[in-house]
């Protein structure tokens, strides 16, 4: 790009070779970037005379909006109910929206629009990404964004509240192992998603800690909803060699394997042991109540919100990335092996 050209931030990112959020950060005079890197962007919006789309200054709307893929399920109403407990007792409302679409779906550009017409105080993100445009707009608006639960490897001028998954997948599967099995398969959400991938490496740690092989067809992809689940257990139970245990990464998904194993005359867990991850509230309800991991997604909402009003507020956030421990669950689906 030729020296003074007018350039966007996701331009001037590329040629600094570093991210959207951190060439905003250097424009809203934040500390927490190398020096190396802060003259090294400095340097390039002189050269090309980058001035930022900021908007007037206008006083705090009390709206915070949150931007979830799908609401059609029990998960998205834990975060929910996180998000809306800590904005009423700050007096701020909540505007929720849904992307309908998989997981990373960005939202389109009538949410943005809609978000800068009524002067939200924030952003929070939920299974969902921003494109470097949009998080140009919102940054040239002056108006923060906190990740829950990021889908990926999270940007380190991003704040986001995520969970242990990698500790609660290696817990969950050396559960099993406990009892006895050795047979263990698992079944995971999207490959490209963070929290999937790193359940998926637990319960690899767990079995390569253990001496134990993996066999081939035991590591399955689902898309954590419990239609993938139930697909998933169907093609594990027609192997040669089934599985005696499962690790399913999300309770939906689990309770698609319930189905799966109902509709073929079996039982939880005196032919298939079963642990979900979640701890949703049907998983206690389930019959057999489901052992599982438990995902403070209640608390990971409000410890999110509040770190957006922390932002909202101007001022400056102790820590950018918090993630809570996963806690097994034990409870009456996994048992020891025959």
């Amino acid at each position: 790009m030729p020296p003074h050209q007018r350039a966007t931030m996701a331009e001037i990112a590329a040629e600094a070779g570093v991210s959207v959020p951190t060439v905003s950060k250097v424009l809203n005079g934040r500390r927490d970037v190398a020096p190396a890197t802060r003259d090294r962007i400095e340097d390039l919006l002189r050269r090309h005379s980058y001035k930022p789309r900021r908007a007037q200054p206008a006083a705090a709307a009390g709206l915070i909006d949150v931007v979830f893929v799908d609401l059609g399920n029990s998960w998205s109403m834990q975060i929910l109910a996180g998000v809306e407990e800590t904005a009423h007792r700050a007096g701020t409302g909540v505007v929720v929206s849904a992307v309908h679409g998989r997981v990373r779906t960005a939202p389109d550009r009538g949410w943005l629009e809609n978000l800068a017409a009524r002067r939200s105080d924030g952003v929070l993100l939920v299974l969902s990404e921003l494109s470097a445009d949009q998080f140009e707009q919102l940054s040239g608006l002056g108006i923060p964004v906190v990740v829950i639960d990021p889908v990926g490897q999270p940007d380190p001028a991003v704040p986001s509240v995520g969970a242990t998954n990698w500790t609660g997948a290696l817990t969950a599967t050396e559960h099993l192992i406990g009892l006895g099995h050795r047979r263990i398969a698992v079944i995971g959400g999207p490959e490209d998603v963070l929290c999937s991938q790193a359940r998926i490496d637990g319960y690899r740690a767990a079995m390569h800690a253990a001496g134990l092989q993996i066999p081939p067809g035991f590591v399955r992809t689902g898309d954590f909803t419990s239609p993938t689940g139930y697909r998933e257990t169907l093609a594990l139970l027609d192997l040669p060699n089934p599985p005696t245990a499962l690790f399913a990464c999300s309770d939906e998904m689990a309770r698609g394997a319930y189905e799966a194993l109902y509709e073929r005359g079996l039982r939880v867990p005196d032919d298939l042991s079963v642990v979900g991850f979640d701890d949703l509230e049907q998983a206690r309800w389930s019959i057999p109540p489901l052992t599982t991991v438990r995902q403070p997604l209640t608390e990971m909402a409000a410890l999110a919100t509040r770190m957006l009003l922390t932002l909202a507020a101007g001022d400056k956030l102790d820590a950018s990335r918090l993630e809570l421990a996963t806690p097994l669950i034990v409870r009456d689906s996994t048992a020891a092996r025959a």
